[in-house]
């Protein structure tokens, strides 16, 4: 019998023959479409099914204490997944697509097929701070890195299908199908040519359609404009845009530290022990934290903030103001701390869900104390609304994002104006704090991150090692004239590098500079190397990064430089052999 992948290769020869890599890519994006919007279905039915089976348990437990232990015991169940069923770590999802882009040619582990879906349903249904998106998102992509693979598709289309993927998981998820174009454009950082457009249109609009067959087609977040942009309510726009950027910025520091730390214990039971208990404690004080948190959400956008106080220790006190204003302050500083709790100590999801949480209630205790104590009226529900703009224009550092995103999700695209100028303010004052986003930190730190820069991007790809040339004709220090003069008869080089018996440079000879004594026979066994060498000024490790070989060669107005590795001898690299391989790599940028 034939085997599967026969079958593939022989439909990838009938493919060749019959339709061009660009329609392919085409069709490939609404299948993809497809497929992610049923994940993306399924993920959420499986939650819903596993919440009510955890809600019968709330239901028959006496007090709150029950918040307490369920997170712990959701995520000791995804770390048993983990380590007996995955075997293999799953790693934070969107950050795991952008480290595919930069550094794996867009392939993904196979297991995040399945994983990243499992173990999140998992952390969330058990009241685990997180959000879903990032998981649909990677296993999106997992897929889409299969059909690549499958289909033999060049980098540039296999980042391509991947940031379909990722548009795709973001239409299912909030039946926002422009908003999640935007978002692989900022997020996912896929430029946006005209191209790459319509297979990112098509995955989108395919997603959504799967999304409303089987979920219907109501909103995330039903809401009703009842108070319009007034130009003065501006200032307070401007204002809070400033706050979200500052907490964004307190957002993705405070998440980055957590998760740092954790990075420093290498038992996963310590971890699971101090995470899980850290964060099964402020669960139990604040049960608004339990989960996702988009019932939260709904609630605050209609005004009603007895979610607060619904099974909370402070229930008694909910008629007082001061404790619900010091509650969505606690509760808006305190969701990036469980989240980041959850996901170090071993739990699965995003920060996408979370990011709207904290933002809804800087929204709404922004607006409910400028009501107070200000001189003007405002519309507590809008503000709670725009607050989320502003954290996911601060937090994802993608304002176009947050702006297009809670228009679609809530229907207010009357209050498109404030979105703008909150997301906009937001956007600037993070960037003064925190100048890369929590996806995209971590792989800036290590110089691996693909950004909307083709030059650097380009450059990011080229390895230093490979472009090292070798075919050069080593000299001891004590050789003679005489060697000298052999080696020139039967290099192809002008330069002569010097090493000694260990291998360590010592100097180099160049051609030009010992010309004058070729035809001086006498002083062939008189003269030696090392009198004749000198020490390069410049050199290289195969370690550098390329910006910086090149912009040596641009200082120094070289052809060739030195590679030394710990001041060991490797060979050179060529100005021309760098150009070509930058030209090289470009065209895999390139749709035209």
């Amino acid at each position: 019998m034939p085997s599967t992948l026969s079958y593939a290769a022989r439909f990838h020869r009938w493919r060749l023959r019959r339709i061009s890599e660009r329609k392919f890519v085409v069709l490939l994006s609404v299948l993809i479409g497809i497929i992610v919007g049923l994940l993306a279905t399924a993920l959420k039915n499986v939650v819903w099914k596993l919440q009510d089976l955890v809600n019968l348990v709330v239901e028959e437990s006496e007090g709150n204490s029950i918040y307490f232990i369920l997170p712990i015991v959701g995520i000791l169940l995804t770390v048993l997944v983990i380590r007996f069923l995955v075997r293999s770590p799953v790693r934070p999802g969107i950050p795991n697509v952008l480290h595919s882009i930069s550094q794996r040619k867009g392939e993904l582990s196979k297991h995040n097929l399945y994983s990243s879906m499992l173990t999140s349903a998992l952390t969330v249904s058990f009241g685990g701070s997180v959000g879903l998106e990032g998981p649909t998102v990677v296993s999106g992509a997992a897929y889409s890195s299969v059909l690549s693979r499958l289909f033999n598709l060049d980098y540039r289309n296999t980042i391509l299908l991947l940031a379909c993927s990722s548009a795709a998981a973001m239409a299912a998820i909030f039946k926002a199908p422009i908003a999640a174009i935007v978002f692989a454009v900022e997020v996912i950082m896929i430029d946006l040519t005209t191209f790459s457009l319509v297979p990112l249109l098509l995955a989108s609009a395919s997603a959504v359609m799967t999304s409303y067959f089987f979920m219907g087609h109501d909103v995330l977040y039903p809401f009703d404009v009842k108070v319009t942009f007034v130009v003065k309510d501006l200032p307070y726009y401007i204002a809070l845009g400033i706050l979200c950027g500052v907490v964004s910025a307190y957002f993705t520091k405070i998440n980055i530290f957590i998760t740092n730390r954790f990075d420093q214990i290498g038992s996963i039971q310590t971890r699971l022990i101090y995470g899980g208990l850290l964060l099964g404690l402020l669960v139990f004080l604040f049960p608004s934290l339990y989960g996702e948190g988009y019932s939260a959400i709904n609630a605050c956008l209609s005004g009603n903030y007895s979610y607060l106080f619904n099974n909370s220790i402070f229930f008694t006190l909910k008629d007082h103001y001061i404790v619900m204003v010091m509650l969505l302050i606690a509760i808006s500083l305190m969701k990036v701390v469980a989240t980041s709790l959850a996901l170090g100590s071993g739990g699965v999801g995003g920060i996408f869900a979370p990011t709207l949480f904290t933002g809804v209630n800087v929204g709404a205790v922004f607006a409910v104390i400028v009501d107070r104590f200000g001189s003007q009226h405002l519309d507590k529900n809008n503000f709670a609304l725009i607050g989320m703009a502003g954290l996911i224009a601060g937090v994802l550092h993608a304002p176009l994002t947050g702006i297009f995103l809670i228009a679609d999700i809530s229907g207010g695209y009357l209050l498109f104006v404030p979105l703008m100028i909150t997301a906009t303010f937001s956007f600037i004052t993070v960037k003064a704090f925190a100048p890369k986003s929590v996806y995209h930190s971590q792989l800036a730190k290590r110089r691996e991150l693909m950004t909307h820069d083709k030059d650097k991007n380009i450059l990011q790809m080229m390895d230093v090692a490979k472009l090292v040339e070798t075919d050069f004709v080593t000299l001891h220090p004590n050789a003679t004239l005489r060697d000298l003069t052999e080696a020139i008869s039967i290099a192809h080089r002008n330069l002569f590098p010097v090493v000694d018996e260990n291998g360590f440079l010592k100097g180099m000879v160049k051609m030009d500079d010992i010309r004058h004594l070729i035809f001086k026979q006498e002083l062939y066994d008189t003269i030696k190397v090392k009198e004749l060498m000198y020490l390069p000024e410049h050199f290289i490790s195969t370690s550098d990064l390329m910006e910086r070989v090149v912009e040596k060669f641009e200082a120094t107005g070289r052809y060739n430089i030195a590679v030394i590795d710990e001041g060991k001898y490797v060979g050179f690299i060529s100005r021309a052999k760098v150009f070509s391989s930058y030209r090289k790599k470009m065209s895999h940028f390139s749709y035209e």
